[in-house]
């Protein structure tokens, strides 16, 4: 992995929104003047199923045409997925985990082999609360933001507004937007 690129992979179940959370943020970064790569990685292709997404963001161009493998960031939707996964494969001990989950970080601990910085958030009940079903994409971008900067907040937070506005309606994209800005809040970095 190039120093010069920053990596993150994201690990979910079809239809939570993994795919659409490593776009987002690669659409903002483009709107920064960043050079980016974001695309899934799945094998049968149906709800619930196990899925990866990649996003890379540099400053320079980027000539890498491959699954991430030693990310900076692994981020799960999904804390089921922690059991029958390796989700923490290839992620360096100065690397970040963040976890959707409603189990403390010592709970994470005995679940992963990992030695770096964990951040637990409950995006479930973030979701719930603001969009009235379980999709937490919106809400974990919200944590990547605040533990990483990586984007420029108002950026990503325009963006995500505009797109889901696009795809979504209005409402939905509002209460997108409040799910992000509910986790940025809330997270204990």
């Amino acid at each position: 992995m190039s120093k010069d690129i920053f990596e993150i992979r994201f690990h979910g179940r079809g239809g939570q929104g993994a795919k659409t959370a490593a776009a987002l943020l690669a659409e903002a970064s483009i709107e920064q003047g960043k050079y980016v790569q974001s695309f899934p990685e799945y094998g049968a292709e149906r709800q619930g199923a196990p899925v990866k997404a990649f996003t890379r963001i540099s400053d320079n161009p980027i000539y890498l045409h491959s699954g991430i493998t030693n990310p900076n960031v692994v981020v799960v939707l999904d804390q089921t997925l922690l059991k029958s996964i390796p989700v923490t494969e290839g992620l360096g001990d100065d690397g970040l985990l963040i976890i959707n989950t409603n189990q403390s970080i010592d709970e994470v601990k005995s679940l992963v082999n990992f030695n770096g910085k964990i951040i637990v958030i409950d995006a479930v009940k973030i979701a719930l609360e603001e969009l009235g079903r379980a999709v937490t994409n919106t809400a974990m971008l919200g944590v990547v933001e605040k533990a990483t900067n990586c984007v420029d907040y108002e950026t990503l937070k325009t963006h995500m507004l505009k797109h889901f506005e696009h795809n979504l309606g209005k409402d939905l994209a509002e209460k997108n937007v409040k799910a992000f800005e509910r986790a940025y809040n809330e997270v204990q970095i």
